[in-house]
């Protein structure tokens, strides 16, 4: 019987998504290179049903057999939403120019961490669009997934790289990950996340408590290294004896 895949399992996978025949994100290298994406691409594992992916993608990953080719059908409900009037704003162009900005219809902005197009400048203002540029379009994703993931350090490891976008040092127990306690700010943030998916309580490991932890492993590693010389001074006072006994026989 053909394994499948089933909601809460870790996968990597590699994909192309289309949007009005055009792709606009993959993370194979050599579809990557053909349309200039910009990014160095890596191999993305996401938990299904852990909404690392649009809800459409998400759930179309369940019930699929490793290494088949797949392709899907995503409309705007459950992919990056529909328009939403609301985001169509208008700014002064007086706050482009303190910024040393020159806004142009179609160009496209990072503004206060969102994505904006310029629509049109007239009358010293800025209509501005912050609807996501896919909002509102049929997306198409062509997919396989290459393998299950099993072990915790990687699927841990996913999660930092998605969640966090840097690795911390962690040890994992049988219900609880514990990070170091330089992760405690992302912990304190995204651990109910993490636990969701994992299954598992996210804690970070507090700075008295590591120093505490070094200290006694100082502690082991002094008093292994006293004994080592205590076994070398013993078996040096032991051979003179042996030697002396020998010459008392010979005698």
């Amino acid at each position: 019987m053909v394994e499948k895949t089933k909601k809460g399992d870790f996968v990597e996978i590699e994909f192309i998504g289309y949007a009005n025949g055009a792709v606009f994100d993959t993370n194979i290298k050599e579809k990557a290179k053909e349309i200039n994406l910009g990014v160095e691409v890596q191999p993305l594992i996401v938990c299904i049903g852990g909404g690392m992916v649009v809800p459409g993608f998400d759930n179309q990953l369940e019930d699929k057999e490793i290494s088949q080719k797949y392709r899907i059908k995503v409309e705007p409900e459950e992919g990056f939403g529909k328009r939403n009037p609301a985001l169509i704003r208008i700014i002064p162009l007086s706050a482009f120019r303190k910024q040393e900005m020159n806004p142009v219809p179609g160009l496209m902005l990072n503004l206060d961490g969102m994505i904006a197009k310029i629509l049109s400048v007239s009358g010293g203002r800025v209509s501005v669009d912050f609807n996501n540029p896919l909002s509102g379009k049929d997306i198409e994703y062509e997919f396989t997934i290459k393998r299950k993931v099993e072990g915790d350090e990687e699927k841990v490891n996913s999660l930092q790289d998605f969640f966090f976008k840097k690795r911390f040092k962690f040890k994992t127990e049988e219900k609880r990950i514990i990070f170091e306690p330089e992760a405690e700010p992302f912990v304190k943030i995204l651990g109910k996340k993490f636990s969701e998916i994992l299954g598992k309580e996210m804690e970070f490991e507090k700075k008295e408590e590591k120093k505490a932890e070094a200290k006694e492993g100082t502690k082991k590693k002094t008093a292994a290294k006293e004994e080592k010389a205590s076994e070398s001074k013993e078996k040096k006072s032991e051979k003179p004896a042996e030697n002396n006994e020998e010459k008392e026989k010979k005698k």
